[in-house]
């Protein structure tokens, strides 16, 4: 990988050149159809889309391709990931831009690098090659798309998978899930698992985010039918998506989808834009985990303030309710379903991708 070592100010025509033409487009009259997010701008030549990194140049889409913005071996559990090789490392690599303009994002740096001068980090060439090498050298079992929102840049993720799936590799999003059909029906051959951020269950909310609450609940539907290991998690923030009408909803609706459905509420600290809410304490996160439990899933977290939400960082079988994987933080200390996926008490499988012989698809849909 080599560093492009053109000034930040031309940021934008350095991004321009590292572009191949895309696929996640269509042809209506003299403009063209984008429909790799949800807002499926029409772009007249010359236009770019809501994320400011897809463009009409002479009747064609151009799309970020062949350069990362960074790239890090994670533990899996960081993405969250919960019911995914627990205890394993996912190499990370993320672009630039996003189709949503959150005031709390935490990698505002690389999403908002074209709409805020501050943001904005150095980029570098890559290949799916060296990014399938650089997985093997760090021991990773997932290569995700992250950082930025990767469904803005899916034909580069899916250059990529292809040639990691080739070399044993399983592979992952991390989005906002403003997902739309075509793009997951692209992404689907590839993709073992989604995490989602569902930020809100009120569209005011979400539309001063930048998007609309059916778009994403629309998503994670299509997401679960198309038997993509899916997890979701709720950023939460005090006085904007923390009331327990709120919350009810929110969990009502992922355990219509499925009660299997790993649900995750982490703690919000203030960064970028929104500096006014209070820090969420660890009271807040096991309010909320009690909310999603007493709603019906099965499988709640309580993450990022580990070692002060009690057993809410654990999983447990849902039938016995034996500790299964005991956490702390991104740290395993015992898992349990590493043999078989099912609780060696009671038998029960647990819905999850544990070993290398497990589908993407062992999540039940609620009747």
């Amino acid at each position: 990988m080599m560093v492009d070592s053109l000034p930040a100010t031309s940021l934008a025509a350095r991004l321009d050149r590292r572009t191949a033409i895309g696929q996640l487009w269509r042809t209506e009259g003299e403009k063209i159809r984008c429909v790799a997010c949800g807002h499926r701008c029409l772009l007249a030549p010359g236009r770019r889309g809501i994320c400011q990194v897809r463009f009409n140049d002479g009747g064609q889409l151009h799309v970020p391709f062949g350069y990362v913005a960074g790239v890090a071996n994670d533990p899996v559990e960081k993405k969250p990931f919960f019911h995914v090789y627990p205890g394993s490392n996912a190499l990370t690599f993320g672009m630039l831009g996003c189709d949503f303009h959150c005031g709390y994002c935490q990698n505002w740096i690389t999403s908002q690098a074209l709409r805020d001068e501050a943001a904005g980090v150095p980029i570098q060439r890559a290949t799916a090659d060296q990014l399938v090498a650089a997985a093997h050298r760090s021991g990773a079992r997932l290569l995700v798309s992250s950082y930025n929102e990767p469904l803005i840049t899916a034909e580069w993720a899916v250059a990529v998978f292809a040639r990691a799936r080739e070399a044993g590799l399983r592979c992952a999003f991390i989005s906002n899930g403003n997902a739309t059909p075509e793009a997951l029906d692209f992404l689907q051959p590839l993709l073992t698992a989604i995490k989602v951020d569902l930020k809100s269950f009120d569209d005011r909310h979400y539309r001063s985010l930048g998007g609309t609450l059916a778009r994403v609940t629309d998503a994670l539907r299509l997401i679960h039918a198309r038997g993509i290991w899916l997890e979701v998690v709720t950023l939460l923030v005090p006085g904007f998506n923390d009331s327990e009408a709120e919350l009810r909803t929110l969990t009502q609706f992922l355990a219509s989808i499925s009660p299997d459905i790993p649900w995750h509420v982490t703690a919000f600290h203030p960064d970028y834009r929104m500096t006014q809410p209070p820090a969420t304490t660890a009271a807040d996160l096991v309010r909320a985990a009690e909310i999603g439990t007493s709603e019906g899933l099965r499988f709640v977290y309580a993450g990022n303030l580990p070692g002060r939400v009690g057993d809410w960082e654990n999983t447990r079988c849902p039938n016995c309710g034996e500790t299964l994987v005991e956490r702390r933080g991104f740290r395993i200390f015992n898992n349990r379903l590493a043999a078989t996926g099912a609780c060696p008490r009671c038998g029960r499988s647990v819905p999850g991708i544990w070993r290398d012989s497990d589908r993407a698809t062992p999540a039940r849909s609620n009747p």
